[in-house]
């Protein structure tokens, strides 16, 4: 077997594994660029080609969205604007006044409320996004507050008919979850029948009667001992 070979550049032999020429001096490994030059260019064209792919296969779900969406306006447009402000009043009552559903479905249709048609209250009820159990946390504490009920005396309120119309498991949520210091309540309930001169002893039964106050017999005589 030959053991030499012709330089790629001045052509006159020298040893088969010779790198460089000893009589030009050039290298003799321009061909294994051409090679790594070809292999990156496929490369490229691979990684590009792949890209396009992927952006075909994503193309459909980009317009099934646009789709959905134009859908969804299509279907507000076709809600009468009487239905929409039905759902627009009841978000107000929820968000301000924290009422039940009961009873925003009867301010929106009460003859002294609101006047809507029932199919306009059933649709803002239906399209109401809303905590009832918070809406009755919200009004029992505005009850402990404001008007220093007792804790019977709040529950009664939020399921009462002619109340708020909260569920009882919305009631005994808000009962369950409010803050109060029903013994503080008590004394302020005390203190304001005390201002209509009336006596310990008829403030004390006023403070625990099923027709009163229903503070417990604790509670109303923690507030008669601390009357001034």
């Amino acid at each position: 077997m030959k053991d030499t070979k012709l330089c790629k550049h001045c052509k006159t032999e020298i040893p088969k594994r010779a790198k460089v020429c000893p009589n030009c001096r050039k290298k003799q490994s321009g061909f294994m660029k051409w090679i790594l030059v070809v292999l990156l260019a496929l490369i490229v064209i691979s990684a590009l080609s792949g890209s396009g792919e992927n952006e075909e296969k994503e193309q459909p779900i980009s317009t099934e969205v646009s789709d959905g969406k134009k859908e969804n306006e299509k279907k507000e447009d076709n809600v009468p604007s009487e239905y929409k402000s039905a759902l627009k009043k009841a978000e107000n009552y929820s968000d301000t006044m924290h009422m039940s559903k009961a009873g925003i479905y009867n301010q929106l249709t009460s003859e002294y409320g609101e006047k809507f048609a029932a199919e306009a209250a059933q649709y803002a009820m239906d399209n109401l996004e809303v905590d009832w159990k918070e809406n009755a946390l919200k009004s029992a504490e505005s009850y402990s507050d404001t008007m220093n009920m007792s804790k019977r005396g709040i529950y009664d309120q939020l399921i009462s008919e002619q109340g708020e119309k909260f569920t009882e498991e919305e009631a005994q949520y808000a009962i369950d979850n409010l803050k109060a210091d029903y013994n503080k309540n008590a004394l302020k309930k005390a203190e304001s029948y005390q201002e209509m001169n009336m006596s310990p002893s008829a403030i004390y039964d006023q403070l625990i009667s099923e027709y009163g106050e229903k503070f417990t017999k604790e509670e109303a005589q923690y507030a008669v001992d601390n009357l001034k």
